[in-house]
């Protein structure tokens, strides 16, 4: 039986917009696959893009990369963005997962446990994470990448995106024949001098346009939708949903649909929020629910059973995002694990 809620994840999309950002950027992609691919299946996710040509990946946290060692065998490259933790060095080495070491400390944590191969975060102006430019260290047995991250790369226009270019060039010349990654998802469409010699995308692998707005480069590879549960004739001056959040001043149609905020339907969706009802798009009205949420169908054919689509090849991810007040990426990672992923 088909889930009420459903992420469905178009694998042939992912791969297509892996080949667009290589094109684009003239460098190998080296997939960010953090946060479950966000929230799209890392196991999955990784596996398609590896068939792509993918060997190198990024995961956040070390569990990430052992999950995914497990999934992608012993072929393939994983760094740890968090570095190596106080009393985790053991554990990255058993995984054979490379930590990015961000501190002084981290350093010596993982040289004390053996050392290894590793990567070098240099902070080139995001004070995130990463070694101050001053305050790099010398190079060192192991270390086989040095990476920053740009902080404005959605902006094209941004001054910032060139002082951080130019400052991580200089850093990474330190570190001769060590592999030097900087652009992201925004960064790929920047220019070749961003490239440098790898890629390390997210947000336009899964979907997201690079500059937070739908693109016509990247591909829809995310569909969340739901079934149409009941549908009401709601009479002028009565509400819908909780706090009477919506109150028709006309006859109006709704269809309640089987999707909420314990699928990770925001409640910031509402009152701005769009769904694609067939080829129409219709407001959601009054409070997203826990478990429902409802929308105005007034004039469009639509009964039980059917779904619509809350983001997808309809209703562009960006735009559903700005919808609610938010970005690409935490519409994608507020997806629970209750709605299932199913993969084309």
């Amino acid at each position: 039986m088909p889930s009420p809620a459903t992420l469905t994840i178009d694998l042939k999309a992912l791969a297509a917009n892996f080949h667009t950002l290589e094109a684009a950027s003239g460098a190998p992609v080296h997939p960010v696959v953090k946060a479950d691919s966000y929230g799209l299946g890392a196991s999955a996710c990784a596996e398609r893009l590896m068939v792509e040509g993918a060997r190198t990946f990024f995961v956040a946290r070390a569990g990430e990369g052992e999950r995914l060692r497990a999934a992608l065998g012993p072929d393939a490259a994983i760094y740890v963005l968090d570095g190596c933790l106080a009393g985790r060095a053991a554990r990255l080495r058993a995984a054979g997962l490379k930590p990015v070491l961000n501190t002084g400390a981290q350093l010596a944590e993982w040289q004390a446990a053996g050392g290894g191969a590793c990567g070098l975060q240099i902070d080139t102006g995001m004070n995130r994470l990463g070694f101050r430019l001053e305050d790099a260290p010398e190079p060192f047995a192991g270390l086989d990448l040095v990476l920053s991250h740009l902080a404005c790369a959605d902006d094209p226009a941004e001054p910032m995106n060139a002082r951080q270019r130019d400052a991580f060039a200089a850093a990474a010349a330190r570190y001769p024949g060590t592999l030097r990654s900087f652009a992201n998802s925004g960064g790929a469409f920047l220019g070749p001098d961003y490239a440098f010699d790898a890629l390390r995308p997210g947000i336009c692998l899964y979907g997201g346009g690079p500059e937070g707005r739908p693109d016509d480069r990247i591909r829809p590879v995310a569909t969340l939708s739901a079934e149409v549960l009941q549908v009401r004739e709601v009479p002028a001056g009565e509400s819908v949903g909780y706090s009477r959040g919506f109150v028709a001043d006309r006859p109006t149609r709704i269809a309640t649909c089987a999707t909420g905020y314990a699928d990770g339907v925001l409640r910031a969706y509402s009152p701005k929020g769009l769904v694609a009802v067939g080829a129409v798009l219709r407001p959601i009205v009054g409070r997203v629910s826990m478990d429902v949420c409802a929308v105005d169908v007034t004039g469009v054919e639509i009964a039980v059973g059917d779904r619509v689509e809350l983001f997808g090849a309809r209703r562009m991810l960006d735009d559903a995002a700005t919808a609610a007040g938010t970005i690409a990426y935490e519409l994608l990672t507020s997806v629970t694990a209750r709605v299932p992923r199913v993969y084309i």
